[in-house]
C-alpha cells in the first residue's frame, strides 16, 4: 500500500474550521460593518509580530473602525456561540484516521480552548500565538507546531482560512490548502497554495482517504 503523502494536518482555526465571519456580522450589526471589522482585525494580528493582548486587538480594530466599544467585549463573551462549518466536523473525523490532527490560531489560550470544543474533536497539539510568543505569519507559531509534532515540514498540510497564513506556512516548508470559504484575494501574489477550495471536503481525497 503507498504510503500517505501527509502525516499531519494543521488547520487555521477562526477562518479554516470555524464560521467566525458569522459572529463578527452578528455583533456588528450588519454585515458590511462586520466585514470592515474583521478585516481590520486580521490585518493588526498580521502586522502584530510578538504576541500582545489578543483581545485587546479585537478593541483596537473596533475602534479603528468606528464601532462602538462595548462590541468588542460583547464578542468576547459570546465566543462560545461560534459555528463550525457545516462539514467541518465529519471531515475532521475522517481526517484523525489518517494523519495527526494539529491546530495554529491567532488566538489567545482561552478563547482557542472555547473555540476548539465546537469542532468536537480532539487535536494532537494546539499552538496559540499566546504560546507561541508570536502572531501568524511569523515563522515561530508553525514552526512550533511542527517541533511538537516531530514532523518534518515536507510530511504535513498546513489548512489555512485567510490569505496571509499561505506565505507564512509555505516560509516553513509546508504544502498549503487554502480553504477559501470567503472568495478572498491573495495578499502576496508570488506564493500560491499547493490546493483551493471553498469548502472542507476534498481534504479527505487530498490526505489520502
Amino acid at each position: 500500500m503507498a504510503s500517505r503523502p501527509y502525516q499531519a494536518i494543521i488547520f487555521d482555526l477562526l477562518s479554516a474550521l470555524l464560521n467566525s465571519w458569522k459572529l463578527w456580522n452578528e455583533i456588528a450589526g450588519s454585515e458590511e460593518v462586520g466585514l470592515r471589522w474583521r478585516k481590520r482585525y486580521i490585518q493588526l494580528t498580521y502586522a502584530a509580530g510578538r504576541y500582545r493582548p489578543y483581545e485587546g486587538i479585537i478593541g483596537e480594530a473596533a475602534d479603528a473602525e468606528g464601532i462602538p466599544e462595548d462590541r468588542a467585549a460583547r464578542l468576547i463573551q459570546s465566543w462560545a456561540a461560534l459555528e463550525p462549518w457545516p462539514e467541518t466536523t465529519e471531515v475532521l473525523d475522517r481526517l484523525q484516521r489518517q494523519a495527526a490532527l494539529a491546530i495554529v490560531t491567532n488566538c489567545s489560550e482561552t478563547l482557542a480552548g472555547k473555540a476548539i470544543e465546537k469542532t468536537q474533536i480532539h487535536f494532537t497539539e494546539v499552538v496559540t500565538a499566546e504560546r507561541a510568543g508570536f502572531y501568524k505569519p511569523h515563522p515561530q507559531a508553525y514552526r512550533l507546531a511542527l517541533e511538537e509534532l516531530n514532523i518534518n515540514p515536507a510530511r504535513a498540510l498546513f489548512v489555512a482560512g485567510s490569505p496571509a497564513d499561505l506565505p507564512g506556512a509555505a516560509s516553513v516548508g509546508m504544502s498549503v490548502f487554502w480553504h477559501n470559504r470567503m472568495g478572498l484575494s491573495l495578499l502576496d501574489a508570488s506564493v500560491h497554495p499547493k490546493f483551493v477550495s471553498d469548502s472542507l471536503w476534498p481534504l479527505i481525497k487530498v490526505v489520502g482517504d
